[in-house]
């Protein structure tokens, strides 16, 4: 069992063909999902038939229900602490015709996580953590809490940075000890390039359309990404996290592990959404 630590929200997905129009109306077509990147992680997972556990804190309403009906539906065990202080996050998305996405998150009760939301770790053999936890300061000493929990377990651990512009110099050592890191390529810079292997074991980095590369002691190994068709690149990163992971705990070679992680990235992109619609 893999168990993912981390954000759960609902999506607000805006979708425009034409250039936005600030100040005034711009027309789009609105849907409303689950999102939030360690439940993007726990449904690619759960769709590419790992058992998963998704452990959160969400609020005590209709987002929390949605969210968690459309995981449980996806075949993810939802581990949700429910705290009335707050709202379950919230993320607005607006994807442009050519599939990008800028983001406007509200991580509401995502904020409040704590290491006591953590269950026990009986039949797990790995944790991968949200990023979004380490780089907020009111939940990096639960991350740190819950990743030293996890190693005591005798599990392997991963974690996705999440966003260039919110690590800092401390980042490195909240990941000290992580078996694999799971950065963009401008995350990775961020954090210093190679520099990263003085905390973690291996990287696996994505580039978008130019593929990916494996970084490690050895040296680097570099895999192509997988033609298709953008339409949303909403929960990309999350996807190749699922299929990179899967291929990883199989025992794969890094060269195999990028292709797995691209192919499941590409699929993430072809389609409106940052999950999956059901198991494979």
């Amino acid at each position: 069992m893999v168990v993912v630590v981390g954000d759960t929200a609902l999506d607000v997905v805006v979708r425009h063909a034409t250039p936005i129009a600030w100040g005034d109306d711009t027309l789009g077509e609105t849907t409303l999902r689950s999102g939030g990147a360690a439940a993007n992680a726990a449904a690619w997972l759960a769709h590419l038939g790992e058992q998963v556990t998704l452990v959160s804190r969400v609020g005590d309403d209709a987002a929390a229900t949605q969210a968690r009906a459309e995981l449980t539906a996806r075949g993810v065990q939802c581990v949700f602490t429910v705290d009335s202080t707050a709202s379950t996050g919230c993320v607005v998305v607006l994807v442009d015709a050519i599939g990008q996405r800028t983001m406007f998150p509200d991580r509401g009760t995502n904020a409040l996580l704590r290491l006591t939301d953590l269950p026990p770790l009986d039949g797990a053999r790995h944790l991968h953590l949200s990023g979004y936890v380490l780089v907020d300061k009111a939940t990096r000493e639960a991350g740190m809490a819950i990743l030293a929990a996890a190693r005591a377990s005798g599990l392997t651990t991963s974690v996705d940075p999440q966003s260039a512009a919110l690590v800092d110099d401390t980042f490195l050592d909240a990941v000290q000890g992580v078996d694999l890191l799971l950065p963009n390529h401008d995350e990775y810079l961020a954090l210093g390039g190679r520099n990263v292997l003085d905390a973690v074991s291996a990287a696996a980095v994505t580039r978008g359309e130019h593929g990916a590369y494996w970084v490690d002691r050895d040296g680097v190994v570099e895999e192509p990404a997988v033609p298709t068709e953008c339409v949303d690149t909403t929960g990309a990163g999350d996807a190749f996290n699922a299929g990179a992971l899967q291929a990883w705990l199989r025992g794969a070679a890094p060269r195999a592990v990028l292709r797995a992680g691209a192919e499941a990235g590409a699929r993430a992109v072809s389609r409106v959404g940052a999950q999956p619609l059901s198991r494979r």
